[in-house]
C-alpha cells in the first residue's frame, strides 16, 4: 500500500479508520471498452436532483439495481427509467476487481450488486453528500477514478467545512467502509487536460440491497 504521506497530503490530518487510497490499480484504457459497451445499453444522462436542478455529472449504472435521482428523491431501481429495461450486469472482471480492492483495504467478502458510473466533463463536479441510499452499510464503497485527474475531498461526519483534499489520478481507487462508511465527501470541479482524455470517469461499486 502507498505511504500515508503520499495518500493524504495534509500533514496534520489523521485519516479516519476505514478510509484507504490505492494508487494506479487500473487505467481508463483498460476499462473503456466495457464502459462503452454498458453505455450502449444504458446511455449516460444528466439526472435531476430533488430540488429541481440538474447534476453537472452524467451517470449510468450496471448491476441488479441502478442509482437514480429525480424530483421524487434518490433511490435504487431494478429498471433504467430512461430505457425501461433492466440495468446491464456488472462485468465479472469488475466485480472481481472491486472485491480485490476491498480486500486490500481490509474489507473481506465484498460483493457489489450495483456500480454507479459517473462521467465528468471538464467543469463538472459533485457536491457534498453521503452514500446513504444503500441497505447494507457493513459493506464498503469502492470508488475507481479513470481518465482526467480529479480532487476527492473528504469531509467526514458533517458536510460543512473545507475538508481534506485527496488527488486522484487515472487508476486510483478510494475505499471507505467501517467507521468511515457514512462520511461526507465531494469532488472538486474537474479541469481539462489538453494532452489527456476528454473525461474523468468514476466507477463506484456498492452493496445496495
Amino acid at each position: 500500500m502507498p505511504l500515508q504521506d503520499e495518500i493524504f497530503p495534509v500533514p496534520d490530518w489523521t485519516p479516519p479508520s476505514g478510509l484507504c487510497v490505492l494508487r494506479a490499480k487500473t487505467s481508463l484504457a483498460s476499462e473503456l471498452p466495457e464502459i462503452d459497451r454498458l453505455a450502449s445499453s444504458a446511455p449516460f444522462r444528466r439526472m435531476q436532483v430533488p430540488g429541481g436542478g440538474m447534476m453537472s455529472v452524467e451517470t449510468t449504472s450496471a448491476g441488479a439495481v441502478g442509482w437514480c435521482s429525480d424530483r421524487q428523491g434518490y433511490r435504487y431501481t431494478t429498471h433504467d427509467p430512461l430505457t425501461g429495461r433492466v440495468w446491464p450486469s456488472i462485468p465479472k472482471s469488475w466485480t472481481a476487481f472491486a472485491r480485490t480492492m476491498a480486500e486490500q483495504a481490509g474489507f473481506d467478502g465484498f460483493e457489489p450488486d450495483s456500480c454507479l458510473i459517473n462521467r465528468y466533463a471538464p467543469g463538472a463536479k459533485m457536491g457534498a453528500h453521503q452514500d446513504a441510499d444503500e441497505q447494507d452499510f457493513t459493506q464498503p464503497i469502492v470508488s475507481v477514478s479513470l481518465g482526467l485527474a480529479g480532487t476527492f475531498v473528504w469531509l467526514g461526519p458533517t458536510r460543512v467545512g473545507h475538508g481534506h483534499p485527496i488527488d486522484v489520478r487515472d487508476g486510483d481507487v478510494v475505499v471507505f467502509g467501517g467507521p468511515a462508511r457514512h462520511g461526507y465527501h465531494r469532488v472538486k470541479t474537474v479541469r481539462a487536460d489538453p494532452s489527456g482524455p476528454a473525461w474523468r470517469i468514476n466507477l463506484t461499486f456498492r452493496r445496495a440491497q
